[in-house]
C-alpha cells in the first residue's frame, strides 16, 4: 500500500471515529444531562462547548471570527494533504493522517455548529488539564509521529541519508 493511500484511509478513518464518537456521546448517551462522568479520580467525561482552538485560544465567536478560523484550518489541511501527497513515509503518511482526520472532524464541528464538541478532562485536584476530544488526541498523536520520525529516522537531516548507526561509524 503506498503511503499516500495509507495517509487517507488514516485520516478518513481518523475523522469517522471522531464524528462518531462525538454524535454519540451528544445524541445517544446525552452527555450534557449526565456529565460530568468521573471515570477516574483523575478523569471525567463532560461536555464542553469550545469556541476557539486548543485551550479556548483564538476564540471566534462571531460569525466572522469563525469562519476566519475554519478558513485557517482548511488552509492548513491543504497543507497537510499536499505534505502526505509527497510523502514516501508510511510513518508520515500516518501522522499526517491522524492530523488531517483531526483537523476536518474539528472543522465540521466548527461549521455545522458553531464550536467544537470537547469531552475528556483530565485533573488532578485543583489542577485542571484542558478538555478535548478524539480529533485532539488524533493530532497530537501526528505530532509526537512526526517528532518521531525527525529525531529518530535514517532520513533525517545532517546523516546525509545514511542511518544514524552508518554516520556514527564513517567517523
Amino acid at each position: 500500500m503506498s503511503p499516500r493511500v495509507l495517509g487517507a484511509i488514516v485520516a478518513a478513518l481518523t475523522l469517522a471515529a471522531d464524528q462518531a464518537n462525538k454524535l454519540w456521546l451528544i445524541f445517544v448517551y446525552g452527555i450534557e444531562q449526565r456529565q460530568p462522568v468521573a471515570l477516574a479520580p483523575f478523569f471525567d467525561v463532560v461536555y464542553a462547548k469550545n469556541p476557539g482552538i486548543s485551550y479556548s485560544l483564538l476564540s471566534a465567536r462571531t460569525d466572522f471570527q469563525r469562519y476566519a478560523l475554519l478558513g485557517l484550518t482548511l488552509a492548513a489541511t491543504i497543507f497537510m494533504i499536499l505534505w502526505l501527497w509527497r510523502s514516501t513515509s508510511k510513518l508520515i503518511a500516518c501522522a499526517l493522517g491522524f492530523i488531517i482526520g483531526g483537523a476536518l472532524g474539528n472543522a465540521y464541528d466548527r461549521a455545522a455548529y458553531g464550536f467544537v464538541a470537547d469531552f475528556y478532562h483530565f485533573h488532578v485536584g485543583s489542577f485542571s488539564w484542558y478538555v478535548f476530544n478524539l480529533a485532539d488526541a488524533a493530532i497530537v498523536a501526528g505530532v509526537v509521529l512526526l517528532i518521531y520520525d525527525s529525531l529518530f529516522s535514517a532520513n533525517s537531516a545532517g546523516t546525509g541519508g545514511k542511518s544514524r548507526d552508518e554516520g556514527a561509524s564513517a567517523l
